[in-house]
């Protein structure tokens, strides 16, 4: 187990720029996460974790070719971005990533959204209920993001994530695309099949672009009360991707209850 006593270590400087700059993390291929429990999560995925930071001796198992580093008091939350970190940061490549065969299946397309908790949290969702893929366009929040890693509990190790263009889109021949709006003209999101769809979600303030909307076959709504103006994207998200994915699933199986 290497110590650093320096702040100005290579290694310290290099991972607070990974926590706090997008194009560096894209041009180095690495992000950084934090948090014990994720780092379980990422080593149980199969990605490949290049080195731990923690301030007291880790003692759970890890491979032998993963570096852990001893820092000294305070360096930790020096180097995060977040507020609180956890009791240790470890930096992942990144993977790659494709959006490979979108011919049948039901996905999720998020249209500049750009809170990086909310990006995390539906990611998380996706993955608990199964869906095929979460799409990226235009200006959305960056997955590598560490707030997005630490809302995505792990989850952005499992699930499909990727981003996409407009002649992506046009191609989908297979897939049925459909908007989500606040408008009470839409359909009701219970009375549409979503099977083999591609649905969108609009920015948090924004809504859907109009290039997007152009696209759209069907627009559905989620029916709330008229006293409530609209919904948070995240739970939005979770609503239509539980209408589309989780509630025609059956089993007979033990339900894990979520925490």
């Amino acid at each position: 187990m290497e110590k650093i006593t320096s702040r100005r270590n290579p290694v310290l400087v290099h991972v607070k720029k990974l926590s706090s700059n997008r194009s560096y993390r894209l041009s180095h291929n690495e992000f950084v996460c934090d948090g014990a429990k994720i780092l379980s999560e990422a080593l149980s995925s199969g990605v490949e974790v290049k080195y731990v930071l923690a301030e007291h001796p880790y003692v759970h198992e890890i491979p032998d070719t993963v570096k852990v580093l001893l820092l000294g008091n305070g360096m930790l939350s020096s180097i995060s971005a977040l507020k609180n970190p956890h009791d240790l940061l470890f930096v992942c490549e990144i993977p790659d990533a494709s959006p490979g065969d979108l011919s049948a299946g039901t996905y999720i397309l998020l249209d500049n959204v750009q809170d990086p908790g909310n990006l995390g949290t539906i990611i998380r969702t996706a993955d608990a209920l199964s869906i095929d893929g979460v799409l990226l366009y235009g200006d959305c929040a960056d997955v590598y993001n560490p707030k997005t890693i630490r809302a995505s509990m792990g989850a952005v190790f499992r699930q499909r994530v990727f981003s996409v263009d407009v002649n992506v889109l046009r191609k989908l021949h297979k897939l049925r695309i459909v908007g989500t709006s606040a408008d009470n003209t839409a359909k009701c999101i219970s009375n549409l099949d979503l099977r083999d769809s591609l649905i969108i979600l609009g920015n948090e303030g924004q809504g859907i672009s109009k290039g997007l909307l152009n696209l759209c076959e069907d627009m559905a709504t989620i029916p709330i009360s008229q006293k409530s103006e609209s919904l948070n994207v995240a739970t939005a998200a979770s609503i239509i991707m539980w209408e589309a994915k989780g509630k025609n699933k059956t089993s007979t199986g033990k339900h894990r209850v979520s925490r």
